[in-house]
């Protein structure tokens, strides 16, 4: 395989098609805001409501995208993310961030969400390392004390899922209606790890390094099944599990940031046991979640499959088996990694209008959901060719002349 074929193949998918079309698309120069939903066929809902998670993933791509290609386009949407959340977004009163908010800026839903509360981490420490901006670091550091103050649980480890806009408890916990109102979830605790890894790229302190050290243990002691390899879903406070479902994008793309994360930390004995697990997480991944056709499924809840192939786990796929290929040197690993990506340009991308289709159904057919909502951002898609990137880059070529 040539890994510099396949590294261009990225770099034209991120500037050409991803980032343009959010940029161009998305983002209103006359309302100096973002659509907050767009669907397949490219109709605009100017009134839709902007979630924290949306805006969040904006600020952070482009700010990731600018540490690859320094151009005023991409400060520009990172800027204006970043504005949007201090702006609108910010709890002036309390601190931390809504949950979503009205294109006009008004609060639609005050929840403190801290799967939201870790993505504004996650954005925020890029967008430092790409501008140096004191104040994004600023806040990255008091929203980190705002989570260890309010979303830390002191007896049993680990974070809760929600508060209230003044960090009282509240009686709904769930991220998304279909979800279990629970204490705790893997979800959340995988974009808090992933927070919490760039936090310590630009903010090394005994605090820091202990609470990522903190949830790497927990996932390698409570939510990853020591039999399975899978992640356990849904938690009580006291980590009893609460579901029995199989998220395949999830497993993959956990594999590869737990490794990051231990990796950030720099301890050599907690990346020899991280890896080993990413190994076998990534296994299993390839046993049980991929079909014939290449595609990753959604998840298996029970003994019923979810039959779709959503955007997310295909692109988490792409890096999860890169990632398990570096660590092996197996070239099935390097070989499923291609097929992954092969999938995407045939069934997800769009072509035609730009951007990635949320999905394609068990008969590939693409699935009606929009293209651009609350929880379809640029973020998996861009993050994917970012990685690859850099990971070809850096090892990757040396790797395959082995």
């Amino acid at each position: 395989m040539n890994l510099n074929k396949l590294k261009k193949e990225f770099e034209n998918e991120l500037t050409d098609n991803i980032l343009n079309y959010w940029a161009k698309e998305v983002y209103d120069p006359k309302r100096g805001t973002f659509f907050g939903r767009i669907t397949n066929n490219g109709e605009k809902f100017p009134e839709a409501p902007l979630s924290a998670v949306f805006i969040t993933r904006i600020m952070w791509t482009y700010a990731a995208a600018y540490r690859h290609y320094p151009t005023a386009v991409y400060q520009k949407m990172a800027d204006e993310a970043f504005r949007i959340l201090k702006e609108s977004f910010w709890d002036p009163v309390n601190g931390g961030i809504y949950w979503s908010v009205n294109p006009e800026g008004t609060p639609v839903d005050t929840k403190k969400q801290f799967y939201a509360e870790a993505f504004f981490i996650y954005a925020l420490s890029e967008y430092y390392l790409a501008f140096k901006d004191k104040t994004a670091k600023q806040i990255a550091e008091s929203m980190f004390m705002l989570m260890e103050k309010f979303a830390f649980d002191n007896e049993f480890g680990g974070y809760f899922e929600a508060k209230t806009a003044d960090w009282e408890e509240t009686d709904d916990q769930r991220l998304s209606p279909q979800e279990l109102n629970v204490k705790k979830s893997m979800n959340t605790h995988l974009h808090i790890l992933e927070a919490y890894t760039n936090l310590y790229r630009i903010w090394k302190t005994e605090e820091s390094e202990k609470q990522l050290r903190h949830l790497i243990r927990l996932f390698l002691d409570k939510i990853i099944d020591a039999e399975t390899y899978h992640f356990h879903l849904f938690f009580d406070a006291d980590w009893t599990v609460r579901s029995d479902i199989d998220s395949y994008g999830h497993d993959i793309e956990g594999s590869w940031l737990l490794c990051e994360a231990a990796e950030v930390l720099g301890d050599e004995e907690l990346i020899e046991e991280v890896e080993k697990v990413a190994i076998k997480m990534a296994e299993v991944t390839k046993n049980e979640g991929l079909d014939e056709n290449g595609g990753l499924y959604y998840e298996k809840d029970g003994d019923h499959l979810q039959e779709q192939f959503d955007w997310w786990p295909q692109a988490e796929a792409v890096v999860g088996f890169f990632n398990a290929w570096q660590l092996t040197g197996e070239e099935n690993y390097l070989g499923l990694t291609r097929q992954s990506w092969g999938f995407i340009q045939k069934y997800i991308i769009d072509s035609e209008k730009g951007e990635w289709f949320w999905g394609v159904d068990a008969e590939l057919k693409t699935l009606p959901n929009d293209k651009v909502n609350g929880w379809k951002a640029p973020y998996h898609n861009s993050r994917m060719c970012m990685e690859m990137m850099r990971r070809i880059a850096q090892d990757g070529e040396k790797k395959a002349d082995k």
